[in-house]
């Protein structure tokens, strides 16, 4: 049986200073690290790095840049971490046309402000002007004298379950259907509280229902695309799809009058 190697004592006493002594200085080396990363964060809050140096805001439209901030009450004085993210949006989100908002702090010291709008999915004429109505319903008070281009006139609505109903009924519909209507009458039947009439930019008459009008309306372009450019007419899309020309209407209303003499 072989004797285990014996170590003497005075070569063991080098070797667990230098190990003592690797352990000191890495823990030297912590403690300072830390003690430099505390001190720069307090040089970096009591500095003016830590106030806002500039806010970036996307996604809006309707409202300048300006309102926001000023409305987020936000300035080149504010601690981007003292920032309440919460409180911010939804002081932006009272915003009459404003949807959403979301607040970020992008380091070191820069505000980006997301704003994402409701929607103006139509007009409503009253007393001659028109008024924005906003995809959520509400009807703005900002009136105008200038015809909309790529929004719907709404006509003879008044609010309530229809005018609910159609503003639901056209914040399902294509956008490109969309910006194809001109008007939209509300033209109640007996039999049907919710038919309307349409005029398209296209020069062609719809007849529907809102009931029904999302699920038929998003056909429009395909049943287009098989009639005669050139012969105006009337779409039904009450029951099922068909369409009347004009002039047929026309032959129509002057075989009755003949019979009627």
């Amino acid at each position: 049986m072989e004797k285990g190697k014996i170590v003497s004592l005075e070569d063991r006493v080098p070797k667990l200073k230098q190990q003592r002594r690797r352990k000191a200085n890495k823990r030297l080396i912590f403690l300072l690290f830390l003690f430099f990363l505390l001190i720069s964060c307090v040089v970096y809050f009591q500095s003016p790095l830590s106030h806002v140096n500039k806010i970036m805001i996307s996604g809006n439209e309707v409202y300048q840049e300006d309102e926001i901030i000023a409305v987020s009450e936000l300035t080149k004085n504010t601690n981007v971490w003292k920032i309440n993210k919460k409180e911010v949006e939804q002081k932006l989100e009272e915003l009459t046309e404003v949807k959403s908002a979301k607040i970020e702090v992008e380091f070191p010291n820069n505000i980006v402000i997301e704003i994402k709008e409701w929607k103006r999915i139509a007009y409503i004429m009253r007393e001659g002007l028109f008024l924005p109505i906003l995809e959520n319903g509400d009807i703005l008070e900002e009136r105008t004298d200038i015809i909309p281009v790529n929004s719907p006139i709404l006509q003879f609505f008044s609010k309530g379950n229809v005018m609910e109903a159609m503003i639901e009924e056209l914040n399902q519909i294509p956008a490109e259907v969309l910006n194809s209507i001109s008007e939209i009458h509300h033209d109640p039947k007996e039999t049907d509280q919710y038919h309307i009439k349409l005029f398209m930019n296209d020069g062609f008459e719809v007849s529907a229902s809102i009931r029904s009008f999302s699920e038929k309306m998003t056909h429009y372009p395909s049943i287009v695309s098989q009639l005669d450019p050139t012969i105006k007419g009337v779409i039904d899309l009450e029951v099922g799809s068909f369409f009347r020309a004009y002039e047929w209407e026309g032959a129509e209303e002057e075989n009755e009058t003949e019979s009627e003499g």
